[in-house]
């Protein structure tokens, strides 16, 4: 039997007296989106730092593809992460940068040329790939930021706001590009408060507010919680009890 690509119980992560993620429980099935939606502050990148091993949780558990993140040597391998403000630097030019990145991941350099040069094709970065990443736009510096978090092919990839403050045809190609990563058998775990987005692509939503998960269900079964059918945003809204900082559509 194939183990989840996420499962936790009981993940809590506190800062002092503040509980930030108080006892979420989630199981993401391989091969999957899952749409993690919330206001700004309700803990969904506390919640991906300790998916991915960056932050220690207060108590609970989490395994990524059956390995405890407790075990930080054998999850990092697993697991790609977009953060939303992507650590890229500025006076190295694309290739650079990702040859970087490959050489902190240990991957052969031949293999890691030739699997560089085929993203940077596909998400039509040829072009600008001996350029400095200063001189990118804030779409291609987020195109970039995701081929580096796919570089080494790993099985989940963890994506916080990846359309957040982009125009409306460099979030589509975005948009774009995370649906063919399950497509290539990935899984995707999207945070994000931009409604749309998490209604196009993903499998299952679950709703945190205040680092409760209040809900959990297909998009489409979450727009029917009542007898009436009705948007996801007003379902949003209702299970949050108050107006997230940014809900676009």
């Amino acid at each position: 039997m194939t183990a989840p690509a996420i499962e936790t119980e009981g993940l809590t992560k506190r800062f002092d007296e503040t509980t930030v993620v108080d006892d979420l429980h989630l199981t993401v099935p391989t091969e999957s989106v899952y749409g993690f939606l919330g206001p700004n502050g309700a803990g969904k990148t506390t919640t991906m730092r300790m998916l991915t091993t960056l932050s220690t949780p207060t108590s609970g558990t989490a395994r990524i593809v059956g390995n405890p993140v407790a075990d930080r040597e054998a999850v990092v391998s697993h697991v790609g992460y977009l953060p939303e403000e992507p650590p890229l630097y500025d006076e190295l030019t694309g290739r650079e940068q990702l040859r970087y990145v490959a050489g902190l991941r240990d991957m052969d350099a031949d293999a890691a040329d030739e699997r560089i040069d085929a993203l940077l094709d596909r998400f039509d970065l040829t072009d600008d790939a001996d350029d400095r990443v200063g001189t990118y736009s804030k779409g291609m510096k987020q195109k970039a930021a995701l081929v580096q978090a796919i570089l080494h092919d790993p099985d989940v990839v963890f994506l916080d706001e990846p359309t957040s403050g982009l125009d409306p045809r460099a979030a589509r190609t975005v948009r774009d590009l995370i649906a063919e990563l399950t497509e290539r058998g990935m899984t995707v775990f999207l945070s994000t408060h931009i409604l749309p987005v998490v209604e196009e692509l993903a499998d299952t939503v679950g709703v945190l507010h205040d680092g409760d998960l209040v809900a959990e269900d297909s998009p489409e079964r979450l727009t029917h919680r009542a007898e009436s059918e009705r948007s996801l945003e007003e379902v949003f809204l209702d299970v949050t009890s108050e107006e997230p900082a940014t809900v676009e559509r």
